[in-house]
């Protein structure tokens, strides 16, 4: 049998009623609350307050507040009045009966349309991501296209201008034999004419035969002459010339040639380890089936303020290749916005365990976890083991500003100078 709480007490105003109820350990969790306009119900087992009001009130209008084992109620009138009592006086069963149907339905009328109305953001912050990114990849797609277009057009305009540098040297090389050939005619000409000139005239056979013998000579003694067409010279250009960057550029004496060794080798294990096992392949396109595209996905939602979506697309690639520490550290981040303190711990802690051997190629990435992970324990008010995250970052990286300044800042909350965090 529940135990009716009788030990109450009210006040009012005009407008307002101020109502104490004491319930002993009353938590927000854990009490059952219904209002409306005439009934008001607190279920907290094994107390149960029940009341009929005197008159209407404002529902929206009204606060609910539980504080040290109490609930209070702020009440607001819908209509101006001094109320003789604060429940209705001589009910009947029946009456009370309907009242609390009333009001029943009524809030299960109330939260179906919450359910409806968040159901409905929801759908409405889905589409309005996907209409982000869907624009954001219109965007990049077009960029694209135009970059490959102006080297389309810069490559037509080069072919176009070796091409009509091709047809000049043509024309010119043609001109240059036409003009050889002719003063070759030319020379042929004057030394026949200077020939039969000098020479006496013979007789008609015997002229004749010295012809013959002329043309014989000049058609099987020489030899045409042919002309050598060259290519034509190089233009000059500039060729680019990248080399590789040494990955770990150390001092023999102190080299940790073991240790970037394991990390290089972790990391080329960890992208080839794909997850499919417990995945139903068949619901998932081509590209989410990639953990980077994934994560490439992840970093656009969460720059376009859509951590929520971020964090289902990490869990995806997690799924596929838990292996890699990038996505538990993207992940933390978008906990950390979502407030979701004790997942930030998590996801910070499970990349620090991937980030090993500790090298300079993930000193980045460790810095990062080590200030996520001291950050969500200061929002937890747990400063001392905030400050040991920061002081670890500090040996990471001296030279940080900011996490020097942050650790000072908690040092001091630490030690009292301070009461509130900065």
């Amino acid at each position: 049998m529940p135990i009716i709480v009788k030990d109450f007490t009210w006040q009012q105003s005009d407008k307002e009623i101020f109502l104490s109820v004491p319930l002993k350990g009353a938590a927000a969790g854990a009490s059952n609350m219904i209002c409306t306009e005439e009934y008001l119900k607190v279920n907290f087992p094994p107390f149960l307050f029940e009341v009929f009001l005197f008159g209407p009130i404002d529902v929206e209008r009204s606060v609910t507040k539980i504080a040290n084992g109490t609930i209070l109620f702020t009440l607001y009138k819908q209509e101006p009045s001094i109320w003789e009592s604060l429940s209705l006086a001589n009910v009947t069963k029946e009456a009370m009966q309907r009242l609390r149907e009333n009001a029943i339905a009524r809030v299960q009328e109330k939260a179906k349309e919450d359910a409806q109305s968040k159901a409905a953001k929801k759908r409405e912050n889905e589409k309005y991501s996907l209409e982000v990114m869907m624009k954001i990849d219109e965007e990049e797609r077009r960029r694209i296209e135009h970059l490959k277009e102006e080297e389309r057009r810069k490559a037509s305009e080069e072919l176009e201008k070796f091409k009509e540098d091709q047809r000049i040297e043509e024309e010119q090389r043609k001109v240059q034999m036409e003009e050889k050939r002719k003063e070759e005619e030319k020379r042929r000409n004057a030394l026949n004419k200077s020939k039969f000139s000098n020479s006496p005239k013979p007789c008609v056979q015997g002229t004749f035969l010295s012809l013959l013998g002329y043309m014989h000579t000049n058609v099987f003694s020489e030899k045409p002459r042919i002309e050598k067409t060259l290519p034509p010279t190089r233009k000059c250009g500039n060729i680019k010339i990248q080399f590789t960057a040494r990955v770990f550029p150390t001092a023999l004496r102190e080299s940790r040639l073991a240790e970037e060794e394991e990390w290089l080798q972790k990391q080329a294990e960890a992208r080839r380890a794909i997850n499919t096992d417990n995945l139903d392949l068949q619901d998932l396109k081509e590209e989410e089936k990639n953990p980077e595209w994934l994560k490439d996905k992840g970093n656009k939602l969460f720059a376009a303020g859509d951590f929520l979506a971020a964090v289902n697309a990490l869990n995806l690639a997690i799924r596929l290749n838990d292996r890699m520490p990038a996505l538990y550290l993207n992940r933390s981040a978008c906990h950390l916005k979502l407030r979701n303190l004790h997942k930030t711990i998590e996801d910070a802690s499970k990349a620090l365990e991937l980030l090993t051997p500790p090298v300079s190629e993930n000193a980045a990435a460790r810095l990062k976890a080590h200030v996520r992970r001291g950050t969500a324990f200061c929002e937890l008010e747990l400063y001392v083991e905030g400050l040991q995250d920061y002081e670890a970052a500090l040996k990471i990286d001296p030279a940080s500003i900011h996490v020097k300044s942050d650790a000072d800042k908690i040092r001091r909350i630490i030690q009292g100078t301070s009461l509130c965090p900065e």
